[in-house]
């Protein structure tokens, strides 16, 4: 009743009280969290057991600093949290089975802290900018450090493991995360300019050096979403907004002239020397897909899967979302997976045109389109991440000024 009581009380939202630059720690701290701990090999070695260290302290850091800051518990509703909150109910029936071991409720476990974080954080969701500036300046930190990376270690950065292309040599990171990390920057600077939140500079500053080492990372399914997602924010503003749509034609004829001129550059770039037996496999991942459908599984196994693992079956990488959920969390998890999509998009299409609209629009397109090749909307992850940036976006609430939402302060670097 005491919860209750106080989700009644006004929000900072609704007081106009500013957001604590701790806020934005938190927010740093749960980004470092989904990191995870497997890569390239690093400049300076690091044991998994330290990153797994690092990242779990991340997130226990978060949710003190979050619960310090919101001590009384005051939480906004939320349709995606609550359903991502069931999700965790299910895994956790699933994993004290312990068919994946003692490490599914580990991950149950982390699951949970993460959930309670966001919780605590959603008294600061008015659908301000605050959140996609704390995104952005995370992810572009993040993104440095494999520049950098790159700059005194190019073999360690771009090794063969990876068919030299871009990974995380201070920080492991995979040639994936690097094209995600990428590709969702680099489309939200572009909307925050578009929408006059930014200046241009500022925002080349993230756009420039993100595509770069989007484009070294040879990452597929990142270019696909970074485009997709784009071009769903841009016809979201393209009725109400004069700029987005002549940004928009600009966007549709450059792309036209790139597919007919540098068309054999881009599918060049796209096969990344694979065969097209290779090609048309997604690099091998079907043939995982297949096994994993084709595997015998109890009614159990159906209904709520066989709890959370490494998003492996076999020994290899599932890189699907729905069928690792599907092999986690059973039928039931794929069920609220979808529902909590379904009310994000919902939510989306019903609020009125704005940038903050758009920008959840890129984010849940984006992670829809990525979701086919790529593992995470089932458990604490960047992909549940960025969907709950999307929701921040979607919440009614006073907006701060302008001013205070610029995602670079003007005339600074990124």
């Amino acid at each position: 009743m005491a919860i209750l009581a106080d989700i009644r009380q006004p929000t900072p939202a609704e007081t106009g009280e500013r957001t604590p630059k701790l806020v934005g720690a938190a927010w740093a701290l749960l980004i470092l969290n989904t990191l995870g701990s497997t890569g390239a090999e690093t400049v300076i070695p690091l044991p998994r057991a330290v990153s797994q260290l690092v990242t779990m302290g991340a997130l226990m850091t978060a949710f003190v600093i979050a619960l310090a800051l919101n001590p009384r518990l005051r939480i906004r509703p939320s349709a995606y949290l609550l359903l991502l909150t069931l999700l965790l109910v299910s895994s956790t029936v699933a994993s004290l089975h312990l068919e994946a071991g003692f490490g599914s409720l580990f991950r149950c476990f982390r699951f949970g802290v993460f959930l309670a974080t966001l919780w605590l954080l959603t008294r600061w969701w008015n659908g301000s900018f605050t959140f996609v500036r704390h995104h952005i300046k995370m992810f572009s930190a993040v993104l440095v450090s494999v520049a950098i990376g790159l700059v005194i270690a190019p073999g360690k950065a771009m090794p063969e493991s990876y068919g030299g292309r871009l990974a995380g040599a201070v920080w492991p990171l995979t040639p994936p995360q690097v094209g995600q990390y990428a590709a969702v920057i680099a489309g939200l600077a572009a909307l925050l300019w578009l929408g006059k939140r930014t200046t241009m500079t500022s925002a080349l500053i993230v756009i420039v050096p993100s595509l770069g080492l989007l484009l070294l990372s040879h990452t597929r399914t990142a270019t696909l979403g970074l485009v997709a997602g784009l071009v769903v924010a841009l016809l979201s503003l393209a009725m109400t907004n004069a700029r987005a749509r002549k940004v928009f034609t600009t966007f549709v004829l450059v792309a036209g002239f790139a597919v007919v001129v540098l068309g054999g550059l881009l599918q060049a770039w796209f096969l990344r020397g694979q065969s097209e037996e290779n090609f048309s496999s997604l690099t091998g991942r079907a043939k995982v897909w297949d096994a994993l459908l084709a595997a015998p599984r109890t009614v159990n196994e159906y209904i709520f899967g066989v709890g959370l693992t490494d998003k492996s079956y076999d020994g290899l990488p599932i890189d699907n979302s729905w069928l690792a959920v599907y092999h986690e969390q059973g039928f039931t998890g794929i069920a609220i997976v979808a529902a909590f999509l379904v009310v994000l998009i919902a939510v989306a299409v019903l609020r009125p045109p704005s940038l903050a609209r758009a920008c959840a629009i890129f984010l849940i397109t984006y992670c829809v389109a990525a979701s086919y090749t790529e593992a995470g909307l089932g458990d604490a992850s960047p992909y549940l991440l960025h969907l709950a940036l999307a929701a921040s976006l979607l919440a009614q609430g006073t907006v701060r000024p302008a001013a205070d939402e610029e995602f670079i302060p003007r005339g600074q670097p990124a």
